[in-house]
């Protein structure tokens, strides 16, 4: 099965201080075992970095560096 992602998915699951990431985690881990698939959109991406490195919306931000990296994995 393939599974569409979404920002505020990938931000749960990126941002250990948000209030869903242990469920989008635990999500997260059951589709791949499952040996799901995962599809998004590239305008996810760039908000996704944005998002990750804004320092008045996430307590402990990425730098750029390291949000690009994640978003290129």
């Amino acid at each position: 099965m393939t599974h569409g992602l979404d920002t505020g998915f990938l931000v749960a699951y990126e941002a250990a201080q948000h209030p869903l990431h242990t469920d989008s985690d635990a999500l997260f881990r059951q589709c791949v075992s499952n040996g799901d698939d995962f599809a998004l959109a590239p305008q996810v991406l760039a908000e996704f970095v944005h998002v990750v490195t804004d320092q008045t919306r996430i307590a402990r931000p990425l730098t750029m560096d390291v949000a690009l990296d994640r978003a290129d994995m």
